[in-house]
């Protein structure tokens, strides 16, 4: 019996944004200040805050509030990736589809030869000593309404396995609650459907590089 090693989390509350702009200082402040084009001091000012809470609202993230932290760092990686995710060329381009895993990026594209058709996406791929198995993989099983059989019945829906109980699913709830999956790689429910749509089985994935923070 197959199992089906992908943690649980836990959902993230969204804050709802004021008409001032008072979050504080977040853990990625530098990051988007140096995105967005602010001073790059590492303190948040009002000014700042507001920068910050336009793109949140612009890029539909969790908070809205203007607080710099690692979902909304994520979304400006996405927007940073922009039409041409792989010009760096390390997804290798096939005449046919390849579901392209970045995990130094953290994020997933879908390629036909050159042509993107679609991402550049967020993901969360595995922790230290549970990471994603990086190489060339094709998906062998899908289930739409899958279940974790390790973490208490834990819901993965879309679930699109590509090497042993590692597969591309949906993550309800806060994409980065917790420091990693343990080894699938997460998607949003929303980005998972439509993932769902494209991709078939024996589809190709190749996955490569190293999730921040992790030792792998």
């Amino acid at each position: 019996m197959l199992t089906f090693p992908c943690a649980a989390a836990r959902a993230a509350s969204v804050p709802s944004t004021d008409a001032a702009c008072t979050a504080p200082t977040g853990p990625y402040q530098r990051d988007l200040e140096q995105y967005l084009g602010r001073p790059v001091d590492g303190r948040q000012s009002e000014a700042d805050c507001r920068a910050v809470r336009a793109f949140q609202t612009k890029h539909g993230t969790a908070r809205r509030d203007g607080y710099a932290d690692l979902g909304t760092y994520r979304a400006t990686v996405v927007a940073a990736a922009g039409t041409n995710p792989n010009a760096a060329g390390r997804c290798p381009v096939r005449s046919y589809r390849v579901t392209c895993v970045d995990m130094d990026r953290q994020i997933l594209w879908v390629q036909t030869g050159s042509s993107v058709r679609f991402g550049p996406v967020a993901i969360r791929t595995g922790r230290d000593a549970q990471e994603t198995r990086p190489g060339w993989h094709a998906i062998y099983l899908r289930n739409r309404d899958q279940v974790s059989t390790l973490y208490d019945n834990a819901p993965m829906p879309y679930s699109q396995f590509f090497d042993g109980g590692q597969a591309l699913h949906g993550h309800p709830g806060d994409l980065y609650d917790g420091g990693g999956s343990a080894g699938c790689v997460n998607l949003t429910v929303a980005d998972a459907a439509v993932l769902w749509d494209l991709l078939d089985i024996d589809d190709a994935v190749y996955v490569w590089g190293v999730k921040p923070g992790t030792g792998a």
